[in-house]
């Protein structure tokens, strides 16, 4: 069966491309849009099931794969800033504090479940406040794009002191709940997951102990 990767985030296809597995991308035309009043965790399965509901027309048989990455600051929720002076106003808020990264992923196909998406969810704690490595790391433009304003795979990771879970959730895609969710619909993953965990085979991925 073919599988669909129902994203255009080139963060999502490197970590898919680890587990092995052929498949191909398709932008999804869902558009999500972040609602104050609703929880970080209950939109990231919004959107991520929208992503990939959205991409049956164009892949029928497929399965596809839908994740979606969203942040909560106590009861805020941050998403991708709209611009550089947002990204410094996230990042300022959340120094020297731990927020909640929640990260869903959504898979439709054959199966039992029409539509079924799982969650992980990983604590980040930032490092204090220190207005040198904000300012350097703000001039690369790294922040632009990313949920929290901020990339653990790159230059951002110099702002974390920790974080408790699965890195590769931070980075946008959890390749243990991703390799289960594909075994239980027919598609297990040709390497060795427990081994890739180990290895740590991505930008950063070493430098945490998750």
């Amino acid at each position: 069966m073919r599988l669909i990767l129902a994203s255009t985030s080139p963060r999502r296809h490197e970590l898919l491309t680890l587990l092995g597995l052929d498949f191909d991308v398709v932008a999804p035309p869902f558009v999500e849009q972040v609602v104050p009043d609703r929880s970080a965790e209950q939109q990231a399965v919004e959107f991520a099931a929208g992503k990939a509901k959205s991409c049956i027309e164009q892949c029928p048989e497929a399965l596809i794969l839908g994740s979606d990455t969203l942040i909560s600051l106590g009861e805020e929720v941050l998403g991708k800033p709209a611009g550089l002076a947002d990204a410094e106003f996230m990042l300022r808020r959340m120094a020297g504090k731990t927020h909640k990264i929640f990260t869903a992923v959504a898979l439709v196909g054959s199966g039992p479940e029409p539509c079924e998406v799982q969650v992980a969810r990983v604590s980040v704690t930032m490092k204090p406040l220190n207005e040198e490595a904000l300012s350097a790391y703000l001039r690369t433009g790294d922040s632009l794009g990313k949920a929290g304003a901020y990339s653990i795979q790159g230059g951002g990771a110099a702002l974390i002191e920790r974080i408790e879970g699965d890195y590769t959730a931070v980075v946008g895609l959890p390749l243990r709940t991703v390799d289960d969710m594909l075994s239980r619909r027919g598609m297990p993953c040709p390497v060795d997951v427990d081994q890739l965990y180990t290895h740590k085979p991505y930008p950063n991925w070493a430098r945490f102990n998750s």
